[in-house]
């Protein structure tokens, strides 16, 4: 029998594109119209903009951890959260957690290694982009990162913040996603992690410059994995 997946959700679209990626592709493991049991749960995205604009991390790890214990109830068995961004609260939450959790970054990471990705591109909010979410398990696996310039990464993240996680994904802001992409690649990245869980909604891999690490599905697919494995 499939373990219970349990969503720790924040942004509404890259939650919504996470759970909607498991029940699309777990079929094809488990049978027509199978796909493991899910729950989520999702505080309010303004509960967390105060303290993640703070740098408050302990305050967000208190809101995950009061998904966590929702989700224990409703069944869960482990849990995954796709939202980049407030992966900076990891390290207060991992010891207190009472579910295991799947770690975003790690499931790029071992993507990364196993396509052999030398030089990965990050994009996602400013906080990703500039926090150590990424950089810190890159390292371990031997795989460098770049970032933006500051005038982009600041306007990747308005973009994100007034646009992505409204539901709007307009023709501009891809085409100028593209571009910031395609200045990493010619500073040498050999790939791009999508890092922002939303930017998969708005990039199109098909005319990207550099091939895409879709976080938000990445981690869909390892959820259901992770899912199947025997108990």
């Amino acid at each position: 029998m499939a373990k219970h997946i349990g969503i720790v959700g924040c942004s509404a679209e890259g939650a919504a594109l996470c759970y909607r990626t498991i029940c699309l592709e777990a079929p094809q493991f488990m049978g027509t119209y199978f796909h493991p049991e899910i729950s989520m749960h999702t505080h309010s995205l303004g509960d967390y903009m105060g303290p993640i604009q703070t740098g408050d991390w302990p305050t967000v790890a208190a809101l995950m951890l009061s998904s966590v214990t929702n989700l224990k109830q409703a069944g869960a068995e482990f849990v995954v959260c796709p939202d980049n961004t407030i992966h900076q609260a990891f390290p207060y939450i991992v010891e207190r957690s009472e579910l295991p959790w799947l770690h975003i970054a790690e499931v790029i990471a071992q993507k990364a290694e196993d396509d052999k990705y030398k030089n990965l591109a990050i994009l996602g909010t400013k906080y990703l982009m500039e926090g150590p979410v990424y950089s810190g398990i890159l390292e371990k696996h031997r795989i460098e990162c770049r970032i933006p310039q500051v005038t982009d990464r600041e306007k990747i993240d308005q973009i994100i913040f007034t646009e992505l996680v409204m539901g709007i994904f307009g023709e501009k802001s891809r085409l100028y996603f593209n571009q910031v992409i395609q200045q990493l690649k010619e500073e040498g990245c050999d790939a791009v992690v999508l890092g922002c869980t939303e930017i998969p909604l708005l990039v199109n891999a098909d005319d990207c410059p550099l091939p895409t690490l879709d976080s938000t599905r990445l981690l869909a697919r390892a959820a259901i994995d992770y899912s199947l494995q025997q108990r």
